[in-house]
């Protein structure tokens, strides 16, 4: 079946932010790379925000991207395009190992407690309907969004805070249908490698806490679930053509303001 939702019919709202750090193999004594690394960046959708040395073997990096950019592009192609500008003087310059984090405008403590009280923002008058609503939300106390997750040479966290609404607010008012929306959900996370710890189910909006794995795109995550809960509505495109997604994690995005993890 061809997808409803693709990134040339959707537009999202994407506050995408990361803590970036590398470590060189050598002391570092300049730093007038950081500008023509910030243009190179540009055309890949990868903004450097602000840079510091945490060390003079450490750099950290706070950025912003676009959707289409996965936490595995950021770190192949800042270190990638930042190794060609020194290549004259330093042919390896960096450790194999770096750590990436995500991070929001509020913390993940926030964004999980917002998810997972939906049913008390949006109550309905039909005490039994709003009953079902409270027992449909998914609350997942296995799934602990604040640890990190390994590749071969790094650590990441990459959390998602994904909304998806319905057109026109359409409700959806057929109980069996919500319920097929709820168990959507933690298949499409099982099949993907994802992990949900909190989704906010509405009759006319949904919103998802999401762990994603490193190689994934926001892009990627966002148009899935769309796609995948479009079926469950027989393949009809009951959700707008975009919606929000957005990053967060342990810190808020203060932390790129100086002190970047």
């Amino acid at each position: 079946m061809e997808p409803i939702y693709t990134a040339d019919n959707c537009t999202f709202a994407y506050p995408l932010q990361w803590g970036l750090t590398i470590f060189w193999l050598q002391e570092q004594e300049r730093s007038d790379w950081v500008s023509p690394l910030s243009k190179a960046l540009e055309p890949d959708g990868i903004r450097i925000l602000n840079h510091r040395w945490f060390n003079p073997k450490t750099s950290q990096f706070a950025i912003s991207t676009k959707p289409d950019v996965s936490p595995s592009k950021i770190v192949q192609r800042v270190k990638g395009r930042l190794q060609y500008l020194i290549r004259d003087t330093q042919p390896k310059p960096f450790q194999q190992n770096f750590a990436i984090r995500a991070v929001g405008s509020n913390e993940r403590t926030i964004i999980e407690r917002y998810v997972s009280e939906q049913t008390s923002h949006h109550p309905y008058a039909d005490e039994k309907f709003q009953q079902f609503l409270e027992n449909l939300q998914i609350h997942n106390s296995t799934v602990d969004l604040s640890q990190p997750l390994k590749t071969s040479h790094g650590l990441y966290w990459y959390n998602l805070h994904v909304v998806m609404v319905h057109r026109e607010r359409w409700v959806v008012s057929n109980n069996a249908r919500l319920i097929a929306v709820r168990d959507m959900i933690p298949r499409v996370c099982s099949k993907k490698g994802w992990r949900v710890s909190e989704a906010g189910i509405l009759p006319d909006h949904v919103h998802l806490a999401i762990g994603c794995v490193f190689e994934d795109t926001p892009l990627d995550v966002a148009l899935c679930f769309l796609n995948n809960l479009a079926y469950v509505h027989g393949m009809k495109d009951v959700f707008q053509f975009g919606g929000f997604v957005g990053t967060f994690g342990e810190y808020d995005n203060r932390v790129l303001d100086g002190d970047v993890v």
